[in-house]
């Protein structure tokens, strides 16, 4: 599968926002390259000239575009926070309030979209979790020179690991209020992460 790009060419964009807006008015699973086309104002060939790697290809432009913008937001966060607990804290709240909150991600949790989602993202994997390595990498380092972070540990490691404790807390809701889930993060995420 084609991985997802930083674009300036004004036809590609204007399907991508095509697309982020039928995802968002029909969902993933019922969108059709028809819809994105017709959004656009483009033909179906033009589409496909366009983005050779089809719906999976605009599934993944349209996640990693929203995931850049989340990311600005989150870095400049976690910039501002006191403590590296309390940046790891704070940071996967900010990210699981965003993907339950966020139409286009939220529809690829819907079962009905499950195999598009495993489809169109599960390849693209390595190439989520290094743009998410990017935009980390700066506050780990720093955080490590500082030896507020585990000196032993690894930047995409990390962010695997964060990564999978948000997904697994976002797919696994539990009656837990915002106080709860700090408490639970404090407890059992923050020590295998920041340094004793």
């Amino acid at each position: 599968m084609p991985m997802a790009t930083t674009t300036t060419d004004p036809t590609r964009e204007r399907i991508i926002d095509a697309a982020d807006e039928c995802f968002r008015r029909f969902g993933v699973a019922k969108t059709t390259v028809e819809d994105i086309a017709a959004a656009a104002g483009l033909s179906r060939a033009t589409v496909y000239r366009s983005v050779t790697g089809g719906r999976d290809e605009l599934i993944l432009e349209v996640v990693v575009r929203d995931l850049h913008r989340f990311l600005d937001r989150l870095a400049d966060r976690l910039r501002r926070e006191r403590s590296v607990a309390e940046a790891i804290v704070e940071g996967t709240l900010d990210a699981i309030e965003y993907v339950r909150n966020e139409p286009t991600i939220t529809h690829f949790l819907v079962p009905e979209a499950a195999g598009h989602m495993q489809a169109a993202v599960a390849g693209a994997a390595e190439h989520v979790l290094a743009v998410c390595c990017d935009y980390v990498r700066p506050a780990f380092e720093k955080a490590q020179r500082q030896r507020t972070l585990r000196a032993d540990i690894e930047v995409e490691g990390t962010v695997e690991f964060l990564f999978r404790i948000i997904t697994s807390l976002i797919v696994m809701r539990r009656d837990r209020d915002a106080g709860e889930l700090r408490r639970f993060l404090r407890t059992y995420v923050v020590p295998v992460i920041a340094a004793p």
